[in-house]
């Protein structure tokens, strides 16, 4: 028997409307104001991202690890040219580093790293 469930996965971040809008976009979900925490999900509700302030925030380093990725979510995508051209005209960018071919990383508008896949 299952002790919990899995109900949300919480990112922190400078801005978490601006974050909120970028991911909500990108997967097409609703984006919930709760002041300084926003929650995005599909229509049905099943799933939930969440984004919290956090005064002093350091965004990753990718690759390096000065500052840790911490976390980072993937993605799959159909074709990886129509999802970067997507990510990137909501406000994402490419990251110089990219270490394979059937995946790209991109930074989010906070510089979290996340990767669109093919698989």
């Amino acid at each position: 028997m299952a002790i919990a469930k899995f109900p949300s996965v919480v990112i922190d971040c400078p801005d978490p409307a601006v974050l909120a809008a970028f991911y909500g976009e990108l997967f097409g979900w609703d984006v919930e104001d709760k002041g300084d925490w926003f929650d995005i999900r599909p229509g049905d509700g099943s799933n939930c991202i969440s984004f919290q302030q956090v005064e002093v925030y350091q965004a990753p380093v990718w690759p390096g690890q000065t500052i840790p990725q911490q976390m980072h979510l993937d993605m799959v995508v159909e074709d990886l040219d129509e999802g970067e051209e997507a990510a990137i005209s909501l406000g994402a960018t490419k990251a110089d580093h990219q270490p394979g071919e059937t995946f790209r990383v991109f930074l989010d508008p906070a510089g979290h790293p996340f990767c669109l896949c093919l698989s």
